[in-house]
């Protein structure tokens, strides 16, 4: 099988965690090149300061993941679909949704395939909780996201920036999985954002949401969270049985017996579907969960606690 040759724009941590070993040890992706506006590579692949620069000396490299954080993102995926590249976009795919449709309309304009990744929902117990949901019908859910921003983004600033997403960047996560396992759009009732006197980002979110029929969905993130991270669904059935969606998505348990744990392989599996959506040239992208968040954004009550300093 002939691999594709692919490029990384942006060489951060989740490239460094994910997207590399992942396309190393990929049957259907070869890593080509890398662009790094800090001069980061990786091995002996070269590393371009610009995506024009890229685009210049490797003209046959026909696809790109832009991985940088999402502020820049909807720049550089115009600027890789514009020059003839098909586009794979790290979640959150754009910082608003009016972002997001231009680059699907543009895509489309432009015959080149855009996947919008959601890696959360790349794990077989979402999908066994989506079928348990449609089989026996849903009473209520919670979600709690917790976890320490000092361990999940050290230093990163850019989280606290306008644009950054704060809390909803790991929060987002349990939206996507959210959406994919209900039968039916969830609405955002109310929300309350907690944010740092000294940042632009919410550290902390509670959301209240519901459906048309009704059924009781909540979310607690916070980045505060100590210790070992939280990140699990209650699941309360319309039958009267209790599942629990956790380790990230990875694992179900339904009455207290685990039914569904699988290895974190979330990347390996986006970069499967990537493959198949080139081959068959079809794009892939999903607004649901950046529409909660701008829902929360749009809704929600804005609460002040102490300075947030590294």
């Amino acid at each position: 099988m002939t691999k594709r040759k692919i490029a990384i724009i942006g060489l951060g941590k989740i490239s460094q965690d994910q997207h590399v070993p992942v396309i190393g040890a990929s049957d259907h992706f070869e890593l080509a090149a890398i662009v790094s506006t800090r001069g980061l590579g990786h091995g002996d692949v070269p590393v371009f300061k610009t995506p024009a620069a890229l685009y210049r000396a490797k003209p046959e490299i026909g696809v790109v993941a832009v991985n940088t954080p999402p502020g820049v993102r909807h720049a550089l995926a115009h600027e890789a679909l514009a020059a003839g590249k098909d586009v794979l976009l790290e979640k959150p795919p754009a910082t608003t949704l009016s972002e997001l449709v231009d680059l699907e309309d543009f895509a489309k304009a432009k015959s080149r395939v855009l996947f919008a990744t959601w890696h959360s929902v790349f794990n077989p117990a979402v999908d066994e909780a989506r079928a348990l949901i449609a089989k026996a019908g849903l009473r209520s859910l919670r979600i709690e996201w917790r976890e320490d921003v000092k361990k999940w983004h050290p230093g990163q600033d850019w989280v606290w920036e306008p644009g950054g997403f704060g809390v909803f960047d790991p929060g987002i996560n349990a939206l996507s999985i959210l959406t994919h396992i209900l039968p039916n759009v969830p609405f955002v009732k109310s929300a309350e954002l907690t944010y740092p006197s000294n940042r632009q980002t919410p550290i902390g979110v509670k959301l209240v949401m519901s459906d048309a029929k009704g059924t009781a969905l909540t979310a607690d993130f916070d980045w505060r969270e100590k210790g070992d991270e939280k990140w699990h669904m209650t699941i309360e059935l319309a039958d009267g049985r209790s599942a629990r969606l956790f380790k990230g998505g990875t694992a179900l348990s339904v009455d207290g017996k685990t039914i569904v744990e699988a290895p974190m392989e979330e990347y390996q599996r986006i970069y499967r579907r990537f493959a198949e959506l080139l081959q068959t040239r079809r794009s892939d992208v999903n607004p649901a969960p950046l529409r909660i968040v701008a829902d929360a954004m749009l809704l929600g009550r804005r609460l002040t606690t102490d300075d947030f300093h590294w």
